[in-house]
């Protein structure tokens, strides 16, 4: 039996409570949540013997191939939350525009934006994958939902979140009051408090990164992991080298340990840097739990939950992690003689 018996549903329950006015919409909307993860998280355990890895053949908006996995997260992400009346328009990763709300269902007051499947290339590697969600509240009056809705800061989240499918399925969220992480108990289909609020380490000793790519870095990326790698016992260096390559479980580990997780823009061309993330539905919700767990998340100069996002699928560089390491990684930035001049688009 697990020591805590305090689930998700009961947790949510009661930080509504702490507000007098609230509705009890948010509640709902994140519970449907939790039951659209179990269903992802059963499909992902039965892997391969459900024929469910692979492509389709068709690719996403953003150009990146889409799995079997993928369409499934999708499609269950979308069933579980187009009906509840909690929201007034939904926004994927996956699709190109937003996501309306049927016509027959009654529309909320929230948006959700969310990655139904972050790190599926990992799939069949067995991998940790996650997916990944923010809520706003919507600026609209009433209605559909409108683009102008699912566009807004990251500092104008109410909520966000995410689910670790890995050696046990986990979800870690906030709603602006800390950072709990909750851990699927199989045996009675509860998420069960196992991480009661979550605070990242001032300062870490690990270092999550694509060294792969490392002819493409900016200089002051190229730097600053240069003195990361230095031996300095002094400060704590040099620091370890920890990648995964799925998203979620290299910013979950980095957020238990503490340290710094990094993906630059693609500086081949220095005149068209390539960012790799997606703001709204990567950088900016993992952004948030990052701040609420007491890290920091940056382009370089600029804090990453005051982008004001243009479309749906702007990309951006980030940096987050501990307050220490990210604080020096903006010093490499801002002393550099070539300073990042575009701050979303992080210009080499």
């Amino acid at each position: 039996m697990p020591k805590s018996m305090i689930t998700v549903q009961r947790h949510i329950l009661e930080q509504e409570r702490a507000h007098p006015h609230a509705t009890g919409e948010l509640t709902g909307l994140l519970w449907d949540l939790t039951i659209a993860a179990k269903v992802i998280s059963h499909q992902v355990n039965r892997g391969g013997l459900a024929d469910i890895f692979g492509e389709t053949g068709e690719s996403n908006v953003t150009g990146d191939l889409v799995r079997r996995l993928d369409s499934i997260a999708q499609d269950t992400i979308y069933r579980a939350m187009d009906h509840g009346g909690h929201l007034c328009v939904m926004v994927s990763e996956e699709n190109p525009d937003i996501i309306p709300i049927p016509a027959k269902f009654p529309k909320g007051p929230y948006v959700l934006l969310y990655d139904p499947l972050d790190g599926s290339s990992n799939i069949e590697a067995n991998v940790s994958i996650g997916t990944i969600f923010s809520v706003h509240r919507r600026i609209s009056s009433s209605g559909d939902g409108t683009l102008g809705d699912c566009l807004q800061r990251g500092s104008e989240q109410i909520a966000a979140g995410y689910f670790l499918y890995g050696s046990s399925t986990m979800i870690v969220y906030t709603t602006g009051q800390g950072v709990y992480g909750f851990t699927l108990e199989p045996s009675i289909g509860e998420f069960i408090l196992s991480h009661e609020r979550i605070v990242i380490p001032r300062k870490g000793k690990y270092y999550s990164i694509n060294e792969g790519n490392v002819a493409a870095w900016d200089e002051p990326t190229r730097r600053y992991i240069e003195y990361l790698k230095q031996k300095d016992t002094a400060t704590g260096r040099p620091y370890s080298l920890r990648y995964i390559g799925s998203l979620v479980a290299d910013f979950h580990r980095t957020l238990l340990y503490g340290g710094v997780f990094l993906y630059p823009a693609d500086c081949s061309n220095p005149q068209k840097p390539k960012p790799k993330l997606r703001l709204l539905y990567e950088v900016a919700p993992m952004a948030f739990i990052m701040d609420q767990a007491g890290g920091a998340a940056t382009t370089g100069t600029q804090n990453v939950l005051d982008i004001q996002p243009n479309s749906l699928h702007d990309r951006v560089p980030v940096v987050m992690g501990s307050t220490q390491d990210v604080g020096i990684y903006r010093k490499f930035c801002t002393d550099s003689n070539r300073p990042p001049a575009n701050l979303a688009s992080h210009t080499c």
